[in-house]
Order: structure tokens, then C-alpha cells, then sequence
């Protein structure tokens, strides 16, 4: 995509969803959900949120990261049902209304990170023991795990912050039954191998991730929310990673750490008032983000310029 076509959207970015819609309306931190008769409208807008907080908008995000989910969300839909009905715009699918499990399945396949609750952070104050998993002695940043570990996160309210436990502790704290959190467990290694593979068939590095799941209405276990986006996954080149490990260089990515290291440069890693994003670092981000989606799927990342919420609102209106 040109740069000027990301430039000109910065003008029309999705933030506020104003839409007069039925059914009981839910806010979170990137999308806007409407739940009604057993089904939910799920609307992806522009917002991008890291260290727990809401930032700003980035041009044509909300698009990448709906239609980079609907593209996992069919390559996995062999491992686990999902919750996907219909698209009724590139910001927006239907989805069927679960009941949200109490926790994020985290999966980390290298140790890594620089925010206050990463793995990496934790190592290097003297954790050996992290959610449950024993690291060994010597292990350094970005370093590929053994085998990939789960560490879970509890789902804080906005403006909390999560924490990683045990899956025994979300077990012990009543949030997830134990039969139920096995199951996740399972379920959720085989979906980050999955998205190791096909990464890998792409030249990328799926280093860790985040799985949220609920229950249907007949209690089975379902994938929700969204799938190896870059708003959940981190990933890295695989032609420049050994190289860059040996340096002890920053890893190239293509994942929303690109805006999280300006912020941390800044020194914003979630308490305090947020830096002012100027808009080309809006603008780089949204290039980082088309990236993941072309790189990822192979395929082109298609979209117009203009108004998404007067876009929506007519592709909405038998909603």
C-alpha cells in the first residue's frame, strides 16, 4: 500500500462507534460489540492499546486485524470451533454470543519482552519459576524455549492490569474449572503450533501469543475474540533472527512492539500520562501492521480511503 493512502486516512480513522444499533452494547479497549438473540456484532475500530492502556488510532488497523483474524480463524478451524457467523464489513463480523472464560492463554515459544510483566523481565530478576513453568540457568533475551510454555493471564478490568499465573492458580481461584482449563491448555499448544508452521512457510518467527475462549451453549469449548494478529502475537523475521541473536541486537518484527519500544523509549510503559504519538509514528505503525497481514497471508491488503463509520453504518443497517 502507498504511503500517501495510509498518510490520507489518518483523516478518517475509526475510534468512536457511533451506531444506533439493538441489543445490549459492550465497550472494550479495541472493539465495540452489540449482543442480541444469541449472536454478537463485533466491530474492530483503529484503536491500539499497549501497557493496558487505550493510545490513539492507526489508519486501516481495525481492517488488518479483522480480516487477519477471519484468515487464522479458518486455518484452525480443524483444532477448535469458533465463534464466527458472518462479515458484514471489513471492520466487523457476527459472531455467535458465548460465555467468556475468566483467562488468557498465553503461549510463549522464546523468552523475551521489555514491559514489567514480560517473561524476560521476570528472568532477569531471578524467576525460575514463571506460571508455573521451570526456566533453566543461562538463558538469554530472545532466546527459542525448549518447547513453548503457557503462562495465563487474568482478563483485568479497563484500565487494570493483567497478571500471569499458574493454570493451577486460575484453577485455585475458582476463575476456570480444572477439567476446563486442561482442555485450554491442550487446545492452545496446538494452535500456536499450528500458527508456527504456516508462519514458517512465510519466512516468520510466531514467537508468543495470547487465545481467548468460551463456552457454547452446549458447554464446548470455543476460540473467541481473535487469532495471531499483531495485536496478540509477537513475530520476527526468520532470515535475520540468529544473526541478530548472536549480536544481541533487537529482533526485526512486525507486530504492534514496534509502537510499545517508542513509547518505552519515552519512558511510558504504562503508568503515567501517555506520550503525545505524532502522526508519523501513527503512520509507521500502520505500515507495520499491512505488513503483518501481507506477510502472513501471502496475499495483497486491500482498502479505500475514507469514512469506516459511514461505511459502516450502511453495511450495518440489516444488522
Amino acid at each position: 500500500m502507498e504511503l500517501s493512502t495510509i498518510h490520507a486516512q489518518l483523516l478518517h480513522t475509526l475510534d468512536a462507534v457511533d451506531l444506533d444499533l439493538p441489543g445490549t452494547r459492550h465497550h472494550g479497549k479495541v472493539r465495540e460489540a452489540w449482543a442480541r438473540d444469541g449472536r454478537r456484532l463485533l466491530v474492530t475500530t483503529d484503536r491500539v492499546s499497549a501497557f493496558d492502556a487505550v493510545l490513539t488510532t492507526i489508519p486501516f488497523k481495525g481492517q488488518v486485524l479483522n480480516q487477519l483474524a477471519l484468515y487464522w480463524f479458518n486455518a484452525t478451524r480443524d483444532l477448535v470451533p469458533n465463534h464466527i457467523l458472518s462479515t458484514p464489513d471489513p471492520n466487523a463480523i457476527v459472531v455467535r454470543d458465548l460465555t467468556p472464560l475468566k483467562v488468557e492463554m498465553v503461549v510463549r515459544g522464546y523468552i523475551t519482552g521489555n514491559t514489567s510483566t514480560s517473561a524476560w523481565t521476570h528472568y532477569q530478576k531471578g524467576v525460575r519459576d514463571f506460571c508455573g513453568n521451570i526456566l533453566p540457568e543461562g538463558l538469554r533475551k530472545d532466546q527459542q524455549l525448549e518447547a513453548p510454555i503457557v503462562t495465563p493471564s487474568t482478563k483485568a478490568e479497563l484500565g487494570e492490569h493483567d497478571e500471569s499465573v499458574s493454570p493451577a492458580e486460575i484453577v485455585r481461584r475458582g476463575d476456570v474449572p480444572k477439567p476446563i482449563m486442561d482442555q485450554l491448555v491442550e487446545i492452545s499448544l496446538a494452535l500456536f503450533q499450528r500458527g508456527v508452521e504456516q508462519a514458517a512457510r512465510q519466512g516468520v518467527i510466531l514467537v508468543d501469543t495470547k487465545y481467548e475462549f468460551g463456552l457454547d451453549d452446549q458447554g464446548r469449548v470455543t476460540l473467541m475474540d481473535e487469532i495471531h494478529t499483531p495485536d496478540s502475537s509477537r513475530y520476527w523475521y526468520a532470515d535475520s533472527y540468529q544473526e541478530l541473536f548472536e549480536q544481541g541486537a533487537e529482533q526485526r518484527r512486525i507486530d504492534k512492539d514496534h509502537l510499545r519500544t517508542w513509547l518505552a523509549a519515552r519512558g511510558f510503559t504504562g503508568d503515567g500520562p501517555v506520550p503525545s504519538i505524532p502522526d508519523e509514528v501513527r503512520v509507521s505503525t500502520a505500515q507495520k501492521y499491512i505488513e503483518a497481514f501481507e506477510t502472513l497471508t501471502g496475499q495483497p491488503f486491500l482498502a479505500e480511503v475514507g469514512p469506516v463509520l459511514e461505511r459502516l453504518r450502511a453495511g450495518l443497517r440489516d444488522y
